[in-house]
């Protein structure tokens, strides 16, 4: 790539064009959509610059709440919370909201309403601001028939049914890779300009990789088919070189990665937690959405992700994503077990 050259192009692909460009493929569009994106757009640009300032303007410490998870809010957990909530209400293009950081759906009153669900976490992997490690913000959009009387059994949907899904990186540089269900593209923040360029274009994870992810410290309570599958891992049969270990602890960081280079990423249940720890509205389905639409697999040590319905909003699912065949040999080691039972 000539970086020089590339510095003075000036027909650039910037994220507004890229989904306007999308919206004239279908003459029935209204535009709502595209609205709403811009509104999100701008949400994560306010949250990468006040990320960028966090260790300057003391958001570090600790707002001394605690969220409905039990986890510690940061500062930058409320500020960011706080700026998604003010940009999709004031899209209009919204009727529910359903973030991490709150306990109930946010109801969006009727003279503000649209026909749009939006699911997020405003700031995942804030635990590890402190130390520099990247961190995101991960959304799913679902659209809904009736915005008259919303309720919150409107956003118990299955992951295969939103229309739309990405997440923001926020690290050496911000990074947000969208999919409006016709593939998965990357697009950089250009601070000079302020504006998302494509430099991703068409992400397709390569079929099966060198890397596998997972949190090891929880090994003594995983079930039989993570026990072997990361067992395999790292001592294959076949001869076969073992996988690399990379392990960021930041969900966004690790699911990019797996996304680009290949591999999987694993969260299963265990002993301590049945139900792993990642939520499965604004955490386990938009992920999965993308790494579908990029020729990846996600499965629950159940089912496909994206088939799973949600009983409640908070809900917590085991998750195993990444390329198709290092996915086809997890599903392959629980279908065994189910056997054997």
């Amino acid at each position: 790539m000539d970086h020089s050259a590339d510095a003075y192009r000036t027909d650039l692909m910037t994220i507004t064009r890229f989904v306007l460009n999308e919206q004239s493929k279908h003459p029935e569009s209204r535009g709502d959509f595209t609205i709403l994106l811009s509104h999100i757009v701008l949400g994560c640009k306010f949250v990468c610059t006040a990320v960028n300032k966090a260790g300057l303007a003391k958001l570090i410490g600790l707002a001394g709440e605690t969220n409905i998870q039990g986890e510690e809010q940061k500062k930058l957990d409320v500020l960011s919370n706080e700026v998604f909530i003010k940009a999709l209400v004031s899209s209009g293009r919204t009727c529910i909201l359903v973030s991490e950081e709150d306990e109930d759906a946010i109801i969006v009153e009727p003279s503000k309403r649209g026909k749009y669900c939006v699911v997020f976490d405003p700031l995942d992997g804030s635990s590890n601001i402190d130390c520099g490690v990247s961190i995101g913000t991960i959304f799913g959009i679902y659209t809904l028939a009736d915005v008259r009387e919303p309720t919150v059994e409107d956003v118990l949907l299955p992951g295969k049914k939103m229309v739309a899904a990405g997440y923001c990186m926020y690290g050496s540089s911000c990074t947000l890779v969208l999919s409006t269900g016709a593939g998965v593209n990357g697009f950089t923040l250009d601070p000079s300009l302020g504006e998302f360029i494509l430099t991703l274009p068409d992400i397709k994870i390569p079929k099966k990789g060198k890397i596998y992810s997972v949190n090891e410290g929880n090994a003594k309570n995983w079930d039989g088919p993570t026990a072997a599958y990361v067992e395999k891992c790292k001592f294959p049969e076949d001869g076969s070189s073992p996988k690399s270990l990379r392990y960021i602890g930041s969900m966004v960081a690790d699911v990019h990665r797996t996304l680009l280079y290949g591999g999987i990423f694993l969260y299963p249940g265990d002993k301590k937690n049945p139900n792993g720890k990642l939520r499965v509205l604004y955490e386990v389905f938009p992920m999965s959405f993308l790494m579908e639409q990029a020729g990846g697999q996600s499965f629950t040590g159940k089912e496909r992700a994206l088939d799973l319905v949600p009983t409640k909003l908070h809900e917590r699912s085991p998750i195993f994503l990444g390329s198709y065949d290092d996915v086809e040999e997890i599903k392959a080691l629980y279908a065994a077990e189910g056997k054997e039972e």
